[in-house]
């Protein structure tokens, strides 16, 4: 049986081996995938915790600058009152 035809077992052999190796470039394929989309995950949350931290700082600057303005607009209306104080005297 030395014409070139493949005999049944042979056939089934090299089948089998042709749907492994399918297989395995299966799983390395969709492992690539997962790999990259927990990468990507990570980067995004990365991401957002910069952000988050960027947000807490700028809301604390924020606030700071709130009381500041708070503090001159109390030292503004005492100043006024006594201002006001000193024109009431004088009439």
């Amino acid at each position: 049986m030395m014409d070139g035809a493949m005999s049944w077992p042979e056939a089934i052999f090299y089948l089998g081996v042709l749907v492994l190796v399918t297989f395995l470039i299966a799983l390395f394929v969709v492992g690539t995938f997962d790999a990259r989309k927990v990468k990507l995950q990570a980067d995004q949350a990365e991401d957002l915790r910069q952000l988050v931290r960027r947000f807490e700082q700028l809301a604390e600057n924020t606030l700071d600058a709130q009381q500041r303005v708070a503090a001159d607009m109390a030292e503004l209306r005492a100043r006024t009152a006594s201002i006001e104080q000193i024109l009431r005297t004088v009439e």
